[in-house]
C-alpha cells in the first residue's frame, strides 16, 4: 500500500515539474494525445474512469495558464509592431514637417524671382538666367510636391496600421479574457 502511495506522489510531482516548464514545441504524436485529452475533457470525459473532479479543475486550470501565457507573448509582439509604427510615424510626420518648409521657402524664391522679372529692363542675358533658374525652381518645386504626395501616402498608411494593430491588440485582449 505504501509503494502505490509513493507512486501516486512521484505522479503528482512529474505532472506539476511539467506544468512549471515551459511548452516544448510538441511532436506530431503529443499533439495528437493533447487533441484527445482536449476533446474528451470539452465532451465531459476523463482519461481514466478514476479520475477524480478536482483533479480535471486542476488540468482545466494548468491548460488555461499555459494557453494565456502563449497570448500574453503574441500580445508582445503587437505592441513591438504598434511603438515601431509609431516611430515610424514621428520620423514621417517630422521629413513632412521639413519637406513643406522647404516648400514654402522654394515659393517665396520664386515669387521673389517673379518680381525681379518684372522690375528687371529687359536684358536677354539676365532674362535668360532668370528663366533657367526659374525652371530649375519649378522642376524643384514640383519635385518636393510628389513628395509630399508619398510622404501623405506613407502617413495613410502609417495611420492604418495603427488602426489595425490597435484592433489586433483588442481582440487579442477579449480572446485573453
Amino acid at each position: 500500500m505504501s509503494s502505490l502511495h509513493g507512486r501516486g506522489k512521484d505522479l503528482a510531482r512529474s505532472r506539476m515539474a511539467q506544468s512549471d516548464s515551459p511548452p516544448a514545441s510538441p511532436s506530431p504524436t503529443a499533439k495528437t494525445l493533447r487533441h484527445e485529452r482536449l476533446s474528451r475533457l470539452e465532451s465531459g470525459g476523463s482519461d481514466t474512469s478514476t479520475e477524480r473532479p478536482s483533479a480535471r479543475a486542476r488540468r482545466e486550470a494548468r491548460l488555461a495558464t499555459l494557453s494565456s501565457r502563449a497570448e500574453d507573448d503574441s500580445g508582445r509582439d503587437y505592441r513591438k509592431l504598434y511603438e515601431s509604427a509609431l516611430t515610424e510615424n514621428q520620423k514621417l510626420k517630422t521629413k513632412l514637417e521639413e519637406a513643406q518648409l522647404e516648400l514654402a521657402d522654394v515659393k517665396s524664391k520664386l515669387e521673389k524671382m517673379a518680381q525681379k522679372q518684372d522690375k528687371v529692363p529687359d536684358r536677354s542675358s539676365a532674362l535668360e538666367t532668370e528663366k533657367r533658374e526659374r525652371r530649375a525652381l519649378e522642376r524643384k518645386m514640383s519635385e518636393m510636391e510628389e513628395e509630399m504626395k508619398v510622404l501623405t501616402e506613407l502617413k495613410s498608411d502609417n495611420q492604418r496600421l495603427k488602426d489595425e494593430n490597435g484592433a489586433l491588440i483588442r481582440v487579442i485582449s477579449k480572446l485573453s479574457k
